[in-house]
């Protein structure tokens, strides 16, 4: 007998019968230009349940009937002024008053920094019941019937926006985006640890070989150790252009410093087991996980506790898809122990090493090593610890420390032993045998059914329209998990008639404007025209652009080639340095850059092609401005049938040796409109140039 799912009704919830307001105001959002939109900010929440949120109403006459509402991906206690500091391209806010809706955000009911709730459902019922109360109020401001609402989300967020089009009434469509499978925490995680371990010395050669001019194979001077594990990595879905990050030095774990602790909690025996029983990691001798396994003994010789108070990250703007995690973790704020000696080693693995106190008044209490300087532990963002200066102040000198990774090594490999049973997860057919059994041993739970954070579990029974952005550079979501989904939603619904997915090339995990250099753009544009698609299509019944054509191989997606074959809402871009990929010239002469620009069926016009000629792959949350291209080229519109697109050239001299990359960004707007912030969909090409010496002419 077929179980029909209810579909919750925040409107009938006599939890949610007493909202309460207790700020009203007019605001001012100042957009990037220097000019200013006022706005209606309302501040309230439900008493009984924990749950605040913010409404931000634009003027009577620009209103069109409409909202989008946030979710971030670990929602706190203060989440719903999280949004409120943002600016520029990232203003979510100015956005949505920019296109006649008004803002809603809410802590979804928190109590924690984690958004954790032992009530089922909270993520999703809160906020359908924030967004209905948002319509009683809007009706009272406009005089309006119904508003229209999108709901949206990205990541952690991505699965609570999937959990309230699938479980509520409250929204007529959804925008999740760069989201995970029900299997992937911590597995995407974990296995992104593993690769930055066992690759850590080879991430230039894998780039450069996958790079514009490279060989293609980017096993080519590998070991033996090494292949095999980019193999496995890359079969799970991680895409591998994305190493271009730990190529350039940024080794970053992502959420797995606040994931671990809840895998230990519920698996505690997996630690122990990691390293004694054959088929695990950590049991053969010869593995390098033993060889990057470090115990070391100390002693402790002074302690440096900063002037300053320790503090946790600050819970304002954290509530993007990259950093909402870090409100779990306290900083180290400069504090270290020098210790009478420290491990020594050429390649030590540092990462993941955890301080644990053997004697003295902190026995028992641990923190996270940041990094080693001289004799000196530099204390890192350490999770589960609210005041490191308190611990700290603890520890004298001679008390025993010892230094160890083994659980961070250990909780690396956890995705190996998380076979679902459901073989619709072809990542893990590396694991199974040709009946589908797994052939190593397996953990006795599948962890990611209830890591999601919405306490339910995605299943395709929308109800609204759906839109789905998902980046092919993600180095924390693997890209196939859009595809398994869109596959859900064909098999609940019987088609996927109110279904879109658009996969955006070159674009990485997160949702910030920050997130650009030589190698890589974003995906805000995309995500913010996604939203008014969804709004016309629901509202006027015009038809969004069509799904992403591609095709999945070994855990990788590969779009089609051509703007004409590939649909979506991206331009396809293509560069050439005299007329090849990678161009041999001498010093001091002139290179010609073409680029060809194609924009997808319906998808509209290029509005701005940018080079750059000498490649910075650095990325920073610190950077104010874009220090790449700077260089605005000009460029042609061409029409091919259906497809609106561009053609540009421009030359450069390089006057010294080298191998330098030269890249180009084009941008493209539905209405050709250049000055749009919010609605710029980008993509990037690159070219390599290798610069040889000029020949010298003899005079005799």
């Amino acid at each position: 007998m077929t179980t029909v799912k209810e579909i919750y009704d925040a409107k009938k919830d006599l939890d949610y019968k007493d909202p309460y307001v207790d700020i009203e105001e007019w605001r001012e959002r100042v957009l990037s230009d220097g000019t200013t939109i006022p706005y209606l900010y309302v501040h309230g929440g439900f008493a009984n349940k924990g749950v605040k949120f913010v409404l931000c109403f634009p003027k009577q006459d620009e209103f069109k009937g409409r909202f989008f509402q946030y979710l971030s991906p670990f929602p706190g206690p203060d989440e719903e002024v999280a949004s409120l500091d943002k600016t520029g391209e990232d203003d979510k806010i100015a956005f949505c008053l920019q296109n006649g809706a008004y803002f809603v955000e809410s802590n979804m009911g928190s109590k924690h920094m984690f958004g954790g709730s032992s009530e089922r459902g909270l993520v999703w019922k809160s906020s359908a019941a924030v967004a209905e109360y948002s319509r009683i109020k809007a009706m009272k401001i406009y005089g309006c019937e119904r508003p229209y609402g999108y709901v949206h989300g990205g990541s952690g967020g991505g699965y609570k926006t999937m959990a309230c089009i699938e479980n509520t009434c409250a929204w007529d469509g959804a925008v999740p985006y760069v989201i995970g499978s029900p299997v992937s925490l911590p597995n995407t995680i974990t296995l992104h640890a593993q690769g930055q371990r066992v690759l850590r010395n080879v991430f230039g050669k894998i780039v450069d070989s996958l790079d514009a001019g490279g060989s293609g194979n980017m096993y080519e001077g590998l070991t033996e150790d090494e292949s095999f594990m980019l193999k496995e990595i890359t079969a799970m879905g991680f895409p591998p252009r994305a190493w271009y990050l730990e190529a350039e030095g940024v080794i970053n774990d992502g959420s797995l410093p606040v994931l671990t602790p809840g895998v230990k909690a519920s698996d505690p025996q997996y630690f122990k087991d990691f390293w004694e029983i054959p088929g695990y990691l950590g049991s053969d001798s010869e593995s390098n996980a033993v060889r990057d396994r470090l115990k070391f003994s100390g002693v402790v010789k002074s302690v440096h506790i900063p002037g300053s108070k320790n503090k946790n990250g600050e819970v304002g703007g954290l509530n993007g898809v990259d950093d909402a995690w870090k409100k779990m973790l306290t900083d180290g704020n400069d504090a270290w122990i020098e210790l009478e000696a420290v491990p020594q080693g050429d390649d030590l693995y540092l990462n993941g090493v955890n301080i644990h106190f053997e004697t003295g008044a902190a026995k028992g209490k641990q923190l996270a090593l940041g990094s080693i300087q001289g004799n000196c532990l530099l204390i890192g963002m350490s999770f589960g610890i609210s005041d490191i200066a308190s611990v700290l102040s603890e520890v004298q000198p001679g008390d025993k420390v010892v230094l160890d990774n083994s659980d961070y090594i250990a909780i690396q490999s956890y995705y190996r032993h998380q076979v679902p049973q459901d073989q619709d997860f072809h990542a893990w057919d590396q694991f199974r045998d040709e009946e589908g059994n797994p052939t190593i041993p397996q953990r006795p739970n599948v962890m990611g059914y209830s890591l999601t954070g919405t306490g339910t579990v995605q299943d395709g029974d929308l109800q609204g329209k759906v839109i789905v952005i998902q980046s092919l550079m993600d180095e924390s979501t693997c890209p196939w998990c859009a595809d398994w989904y869109r596959k859900k939603v064909i098999e609940k619904m019987g088609d996927e008639r109110n279904f879109r997915l658009y996969y955006m090339d070159r674009c990485m995990h997160g949702d910030a404007s920050w997130l650009e250099n030589n190698m890589v753009t974003n995906y805000l544009g995309a995500l913010r025209q996604a939203l008014l698609d969804l709004s016309n299509w629901v509202e006027r019944g015009i038809e969004p652009c069509k799904s992403t054509v591609y095709t999945l191989s070994d855990g990788q997606i590969y779009p089609a080639a051509t703007a004409s074959e590939r649909k979506g809402l991206q331009p396809v871009v293509t560069m050439l340095a005299n007329g090849n990929t990678c161009a041999h010239v001498k010093a001091g002469e002139t290179v010609k850059f073409t680029v060809m620009v194609e924009v997808p069926e319906g998808a509209g016009k290029v509005t701005a092609v940018d080079y750059d000629f000498v490649s910075d792959n650095s990325l920073s949350m610190e950077k104010k401005e874009l220090t790449v291209f700077q260089i605005k080229g000009t460029f042609e519109h061409v029409i091919n049938g259906q497809i609106h697109g561009a053609v540009s050239e421009m030359t450069h001299i390089y006057k010294e040796p080298g191998t330098y990359f030269a890249s180009v960004r084009v941008k493209s707007n539905r209405v050709g409109d250049a000055s749009n912030v919010f609605t710029q969909v980008k993509n990037i090409a690159r070219v390599r140039v290798i610069v040889e010496y000029a020949l010298k002419t003899i005079e005799h």
